[in-house]
């Protein structure tokens, strides 16, 4: 019993002193964010790596997350012949859920854990430690332009995967199961509400802030060399998943509940 509690204490400290380390990281990123220089080519550099390198295989899952909706909601519909009505679940499902959540996802799997380890890797080689003896702040040079740049790309990336995932649904639903293109295409335009576009794109804002700033925490507290790396980059992809679940559950309730 006295072992179990004592293992409690230790995890409830380590999550207490990975909030901190959070926010102060947060709250330097953003006041560090308004201190000039700005340095814009870093920003646009990291954009291209999280945006445009992310193209293909958010096309990709984002087509086949229309095509598997499309079919599961057409098992159900078919049985009680409302078949015209798929394409606004498929419409309603991508933009306001899907579309968001799986984009984060991939690009916290795939942008998050490169960042996490590059960091990572830095702060094992002590460059981050060259870095502050030329008078540099680590969190201006490396945290800003990747928290900048997520924080841009993530609702560009979703508004694409929403349209991919929509053709996903259309091609389904046209070639398949024989629904005219203007009916699909009406149906879809007619459920959508500016609403729905508005909250799908606007929490995955939030959700580049998540990836990079706790991709990038993981990188600076890296211990134990290559090996700490890898711990780091899977802490970093585990917690990045969690607290966009977390946040995109408190969004949903409270645009859909608490605000209507």
């Amino acid at each position: 019993m006295i072992k179990l509690l004592i293992a409690l204490g230790r995890k409830v400290i380590s999550i207490l002193y990975m909030l901190g380390g959070l926010s102060y990281l947060i709250g330097q990123s953003f006041y560090l964010s308004f201190v000039p220089p700005l340095r814009k080519d870093r920003i646009v550099e990291q954009i291209k790596k999280a945006g445009y390198d992310s193209l293909p295989i958010i096309s990709l899952v984002s087509l086949f997350i229309g095509f598997i909706f499309a079919l599961q909601t057409a098992y159900f519909m078919q049985r009680i012949g409302s078949e015209i009505y798929i394409a606004s679940m498929v419409a309603l499902s991508i933009v306001r859920e899907l579309g968001p959540v799986i984009t984060a996802l991939v690009v916290a799997g795939r942008v998050g854990a490169a960042i996490a380890a590059e960091i990572g890797t830095m702060q094992v080689t002590e460059q981050i430690d060259a870095l502050e003896s030329f008078a540099t702040n680590p969190i201006k040079y490396l945290v800003v332009p990747r928290f900048i740049a997520l924080s841009i790309v993530l609702p560009i990336l979703t508004l694409y995967a929403n349209i991919i995932g929509i053709l996903g649904g259309y091609m389904i639903c046209v070639y398949k199961l024989g629904i005219s293109s203007s009916m699909y295409l009406h149906v879809t335009f007619d459920a959508l509400l500016h609403k729905d576009l508005f909250t799908g794109l606007f929490k995955t804002i939030f959700f580049g802030m998540i990836i990079a700033f706790v991709s990038c925490y993981e990188g600076f507290n890296v211990e134990g060399g290559a090996e700490g790396v890898g711990k780091a980059t899977m802490r970093a992809v585990v917690s990045a998943f969690i607290l966009i679940i977390m946040a995109d559950c408190f969004f949903t309730a409270m645009f859909y509940f608490i605000f209507p």
